[in-house]
C-alpha cells in the first residue's frame, strides 16, 4: 500500500487524496527541469496532481512563481495544502480547473506537464487513475494547443513521455511550431531499454541536444548522475 506521504529534504507531499503518488521518474523530471532553469518571472504546471513538480522548482528558484492547474478536485485540494505547507507558499497558486478553460491574464516562461500517457494501454477499474495517467482526458494535441495559447513567444516547455511515445510527439509538436531542444531518454538501469523520454520544447528551430540518464547502474545502486540530480530533493542523498 502506497505512503500517504513522501518526505523531502525541504517539504513533504501528502498524497493519500491523489491518484498519482510520487514515483520515482516524476522526481527525476522535476530535478531536470529545475536543473535546466534560467532565471524566469514565472511558470505554468499543466496537470500538477501532488504539486510535486511546482514544489521542486520552487525549491530550486526562489525568484520563480508558479501556477499550477489540476482538473480533479480532490488533487487540487491536497497540492494547495502541500504548497500551503510549504516555505514557498507565496509564490505558488492552484488553480483547480481544467487547463481548456484556464484564462490567466499573462504568458508563461516556462510551462511543465507529466500528462496522462498510457494511451491505448490496459485500463484499471479506477476512474481517477485512468483520468490522472491514461489518455482519458487531456489528449497531446489539446496539450499542445493549451501550451501554444499560454507560453510567452520565448518561452520554454518541458514534458515527461513514455519513450515509446516520444517520436509520436516531437512530431505533433513541430505541426504546432514546437521544437525540441533537448531529449534526455531515461532507463531504469543501464541494463534496461529506454523507458522515459524528458523533452525540452521552444519555438526556436535547432539540432536537438540528446542525452541518456540510468537511474541504476548494474549493481542496481543509484548512479551518480542520479545521484547528482536528487541530492537536494532525497533525504537518502
Amino acid at each position: 500500500m502506497p505512503n500517504h506521504f513522501f518526505k523531502f529534504k525541504y517539504f513533504t507531499v501528502q498524497q493519500e487524496h491523489c491518484a498519482m503518488k510520487v514515483c520515482t521518474d516524476a522526481c527525476l523530471f522535476g530535478a531536470l527541469v529545475a536543473d535546466n532553469l534560467m532565471p524566469s518571472a514565472n511558470c505554468l504546471d499543466i496537470g500538477a496532481g501532488t504539486g510535486l513538480l511546482t514544489l521542486m522548482l520552487a525549491q530550486k528558484d526562489p525568484q520563480l512563481k508558479i501556477d499550477a492547474v489540476e482538473l480533479d478536485e480532490a488533487a487540487a485540494k491536497q497540492a494547495g495544502e502541500n504548497f500551503e505547507s510549504s516555505p514557498w507558499n507565496k509564490r505558488l497558486t492552484i488553480h483547480h480547473t481544467d487547463i481548456l478553460a484556464f484564462k490567466p491574464t499573462n504568458k508563461y516562461d516556462y510551462i511543465i506537464s507529466n500528462p496522462p500517457f498510457f494511451e491505448g494501454d490496459l485500463l484499471s477499474d479506477d476512474a481517477a487513475k485512468n483520468k490522472a495517467k491514461h489518455h482519458t482526458g487531456l489528449s497531446l494535441e489539446q496539450l499542445l494547443n493549451s501550451i501554444k495559447r499560454l507560453l510567452s513567444p520565448t518561452g520554454v516547455f518541458a514534458i515527461l513521455l513514455p519513450y515509446h511515445r516520444v517520436s509520436f510527439f516531437e512530431a505533433l509538436a513541430e505541426g504546432h511550431d514546437f521544437y525540441c531542444q533537448k531529449k534526455i531518454l531515461v532507463k531504469q538501469t543501464v541494463d534496461h531499454p529506454y523507458f522515459r523520454g524528458i523533452l525540452f520544447f521552444s519555438r526556436e528551430k535547432h539540432q536537438t541536444e540528446s542525452t541518456e540518464l540510468s537511474i541504476k547502474n548494474s549493481e542496481g545502486k543509484y548512479t551518480e548522475a542520479f545521484i547528482r540530480l536528487m541530492k537536494d530533493y532525497y533525504l537518502a542523498f
